[in-house]
């Protein structure tokens, strides 16, 4: 009688179970009846038909990371990289996730190699690196467009890690150093350009400032010149016109006429007393009838011994 009951409350247990389905947050589960699509429960408890209704599918509804394994790519430029990379997805339609692909997450990572290649191949390995975010674009555009009839959503994806073979290595370091060499020797090349450029300016306003030097010096010379001319001729008008102004006063003719003698005389002496050779005058001799009619005329010459020397 004991084991009836028991048998009986293991069964009511049993039911139970196969009855209520406690659904949690993080999932959407799929149900049939009788082998056929009946509903998608979310987060909730539920009361099934036993026998009748199966959980046939538990999908996951948060975001899923995928792990896409490294693999050998041959770049447009013909070099052989090992790429590897991380894909973002998340089930939007819980039932194409079930019945629209057998297994979505191996599929979207074997679409996420062969597009990563493809991607890859039609650019070159410089590429790759200044534009890794063109390339992830792209490979997100392709499995998206791949995987809308799967339910499945991918939101991201980034290239990990990028290895080309040792011997590129060594070639990308040694063009990389012919760079940095090029660049270095158009710098130098510049540099010295500059300096050229730089000195031959320093001479060209330095002659330009002498030729303005000199020319300024002969402007003011000249106005030197000119200005002590004017002075000179100034004072020669002065000195006539006081000349002509005693001229015209008594006397003044006598004495301009014994100044000219004078000054005719100191000449005279200055000629012959300079020179190794005696000269003459050939008016020698009418020099002292001139003086002779000058004391003569002048009363202020008469006793005079001026010209007696």
């Amino acid at each position: 009688m004991l084991s009836f009951y028991s048998g009986v409350i293991i069964f009511i247990l049993f039911m139970i179970f196969k009855t209520i389905i406690i659904v949690s947050e993080r999932e959407n589960v799929i149900i049939e009846r009788l082998g056929k699509y009946l509903r998608t429960l979310t987060p909730g408890i539920y009361f099934l038909i036993p026998y009748f209704d199966s959980v046939a599918y538990k999908q996951e509804m948060r975001e899923q990371v995928i792990d896409i394994p490294s693999q050998g790519v041959i770049t447009k430029d013909n070099i052989q990289v090992e790429v590897d990379g991380l894909l973002y997805l998340k089930v939007m339609d819980p039932k194409k996730a079930s019945y629209g692909i057998g297994n979505y997450l191996a599929a979207t990572n074997n679409l996420a190699q062969t597009t990563m290649r493809s991607e890859v191949g039609k650019i070159t390995l410089g590429a790759i690196f200044s534009e890794r975010e063109e390339v992830n674009a792209k490979i997100i555009s392709e499995i998206d467009k791949a995987s809308d009839p799967w339910g499945v959503k991918v939101l991201r994806y980034e290239i990990k890690d990028i290895s080309p073979s040792k011997h590129v290595v060594d070639t990308l370091e040694k063009q990389m150093e012919a760079e940095r060499e090029k660049r270095a020797e158009i710098t130098r090349a510049t540099a010295e350009k500059e300096k050229l450029i730089n000195v031959s300016e320093g001479q060209r306003q330095q002659a330009i400032n002498i030729s303005e030097g000199e020319k300024q010096k002969r402007i003011n010379e000249a106005k030197g010149k000119a200005e002590g001319i004017k002075l000179i001729a100034e004072s020669t008008a002065k000195s006539l016109t006081l000349v002509g102004e005693s001229i015209n006063l008594d006397g003044g003719n006598e004495a301009l006429k014994m100044r000219l003698v004078d000054q005719y005389i100191d000449q005279i002496d200055e000629v012959l007393g300079g020179g190794d050779v005696s000269l003459f005058p050939a008016n020698l001799a009418s020099l002292k009838g001139i003086v002779d009619e000058l004391k003569n005329n002048n009363p202020i010459l008469k006793g005079s011994n001026h010209v007696d020397r």
